[in-house]
């Protein structure tokens, strides 16, 4: 297959000769086609991301996305550790932080309220501030999680993607695709939609990150376990200076129900949600189940009124835009067949709670990137590809049911408060009851904090972010001693909490390194991924090193190794390393590119034969090679 070329200006070349989409035909005239070794179908957060990850390990190739631009509403916003540390990676950290609101300053709460300017009915404290679970977070990760709305996000990654070797063609559509079953490439049929003609792209391999209404997973027919959906919810987007409002209010998320007031049907309650801080907001409006019809929109002039209502004061407000979603409960159970991958909201379709969105599809990216370079590369064999399903379709289960939990959990809140009946004479009832001193005002009351203090598992469900555990061929856990469980507050509530473990398949843990001569602070995250196997080990394991050095060798692949303790390559400062690798301190910790723990030794072996064994032996195993 011929490599794809592209000019300086970015146009089109197969062997030296210009091709252009206007020039070619609906028919898709193959003898026109361009040949690529990867493309791209989505440049949202899962297709730009697994582009800047491909492009990280030299790969280049080609991006496309059937909208004219990357995304012109803000849907995914909390930015998580977990998906931080994926692009901490590459080198993209600080830079999305400076464009971030974070912490305090912004995320501090999650409110309840009859308007933004009106009375508060309850807050909880979310996304690490609570200052009993601070430390959690500050432990977990050296990264910090903040608000990056997708628009701001998107542009960021379709830039780094391209400035690494991927061109991003916007406006071209996927309208089908064939596969030669000798050859094993795949011919893409494109439309582009400002010409409104036809052409081919020729691939070794496909990726399917386009969204919701995947054109791959519907022609590839991956099978898709499919639950009733809890509704149909209206994203408002609004101008609006709220900033007089929010000085005692800090929080980018605020629910507005108002139960002692008729509602319109297309909005029973809703969530004013901070884009920017704090003069542009999404209004999420939640129709009425009972008696709203989609085909019922209302009108600008309505929704214009129900967002004054949701303020509460003579705020002037300008719509500037209006999109309807559902609220789906959908997940693959497969994500590939062959050499076509599928990841992203292709694959997994969930509400926004718990924030699991976009961070879920950039760490599908980071597990799939890794393992097309290697066996591109050839350094790994076609079969390690099988384990990115194995390993992220249990992930995609997982959060597509915490996030619809997520949202059921709210009805308890919404019972409380009195939102339920459909009279508003009762409603009013019960908003008297709830303010009342009766053992029925006392029930009332129980109940909503109850129900206030649960959604915790929304706000701080740290463990539904970072206890990500695979299960695959890609692992090395003949030597482990016992299964893997949870232990500690992690078995109690896997939600809220998570446990640092270097068992294979967890994701290596965060703890802050020196220097004998301090410097800057730098965490085991820093040191490990960047493309290579990482070998940790500590006084006494030299050996370990070694043994390296010669596999590496032999296999062809990078594997760099790293000394932790008293005297070595990195102090560990704080004894965290010390608690947390699992293995004595000549022992090992192998760690896969993608910063999960792929095989561990307890000690040091009796000599340097049997450790380069030893490790030839995993490193195989791992990468699918025959021994």
């Amino acid at each position: 297959m011929a490599p794809s070329l592209t000019n300086d200006n970015g146009s089109m070349t197969i062997d030296g000769t210009p091709f252009s989409a206007q020039g070619n035909s609906c028919a898709h005239d193959s003898s026109h086609a361009v040949d690529t070794e990867f493309l791209i179908v989505g440049a949202g957060p899962a297709g730009a991301a697994l582009a800047c990850f491909l492009g990280s390990y030299g790969l280049q190739g080609i991006m496309i996305s059937s909208a004219p631009g990357t995304a012109n509403t803000p849907r995914a916003h909390i930015t998580n550790m977990a998906a931080l540390e994926c692009l901490r990676d590459i080198g993209l950290y600080d830079e999305l932080k400076n464009l971030g609101s974070k912490g305090a300053d912004h995320m501090q709460h999650t409110r309840w309220c009859h308007s933004m300017a009106g009375q508060e009915y309850a807050r909880i404290y979310s996304w690490g501030n609570d200052p009993r679970r601070k430390g959690d977070y500050e432990l977990s990760s050296p990264c910090e999680p903040f608000d990056l709305p997708q628009t701001v996000l998107e542009p960021v990654l379709v830039r780094h993607a391209g400035l690494n070797g991927f061109k991003c063609r916007f406006d071209s559509a996927l309208v089908s695709f064939t596969k030669d079953p000798k050859t094993g490439l795949i011919t893409a049929n494109i439309a582009d939609n400002l010409s409104h003609k036809g052409y081919q792209i020729r691939t070794r391999y496909l990726f399917g990150a386009d969204g919701a209404r995947s054109e791959v997973v519907k022609q590839l027919n991956l099978p898709l376990t499919v639950r009733p959906s809890q509704g149909a919810a209206i994203n408002i987007l609004v101008k609006a200076d709220l900033s007089h409002l929010v000085k005692s209010r800090t929080g980018n998320l605020h629910w507005v129900m108002q139960p002692d007031q008729e509602h319109p049907s297309f909005g029973w309650m809703g969530i004013v949600r901070m884009v920017k801080p704090w003069n542009e907001w999404m209004f999420i409006l939640f129709p009425d189940p009972n008696r709203y019809r989609p085909e019922d929109k209302p009108s600008e002039r309505c929704l214009h009124r129900r967002v004054r209502e949701f303020i509460g004061d003579d705020t002037p407000a300008e719509i500037l835009n209006v999109s309807t979603w559902y609220i789906n409960e959908i997940v693959a159970e497969q994500y590939s067949e062959g050499n076509i991958f599928c990841l992203g909201d292709a694959v997994h379709r969930h509400p926004p709670l718990n924030g699991l969105g976009s961070n879920t599809c950039i760490q599908d990216a980071f597990n799939l990137a890794w393992k097309i370079a290697y066996v591109h590369k050839g350094w790994a064999s076609p079969s390690l590809l099988s384990t990115y399903s194995a390993e992220r379709q249990p992930v995609g289960v997982s959060i597509i049911e915490r996030a619809n939990q997520a949202f059921r959990d709210h009805y308890p809140v919404w019972e409380a408060l009195g939102m339920l009946p459909a009279d508003v004479n009762e409603r009013r009832m019960i908003m008297d009851e709830l303010k009342s001193a009766t053992p029925a005002g006392v029930n009332r009351r129980r109940a909503l904090h109850a129900a206030v203090k649960h959604t915790a598992h929304e706000f701080h469900g740290l463990g539904i972010e970072m206890n990500q555990h695979y299960t695959s061929a890609g692992l090395y856990t003949a030597d482990e001693a016992e299964p893997y469980a949870l232990q500690g507050r992690a078995a109690e509530n896997s939600i809220l909490f998570y446990e640092f473990s270097t068992y294979p398949g967890s994701r290596l843990p965060h703890a802050w390194l020196n220097k004998s001569t301090p410097g800057e602070p730098v965490s085991t995250i820093d040191i490990a991924g960047h493309g290579s196997f990482v070998l940790f080990s500590g006084i006494g394991g030299g050996l370990w090193g070694r043994a390296a050095e010669s596999v590496s060798g032999l296999l062809k692949v990078p594997i760099t190794v790293h000394y932790i303790g008293f005297g070595q390559d990195w102090e560990d400062v704080y004894f965290e390393w010390e608690t947390l690798r699992g293995v004595e301190e000549t022992g090992a910790v192998l760690v896969r590119p993608d910063r999960f723990v792929a095989w561990r030794a307890p000690r040091v072996l009796r000599n340097a034969g049997e450790c380069e064994s030893k490790l030839l032996t995993v490193m195989r195993c791992i990468l699918g090679l025959e021994a």
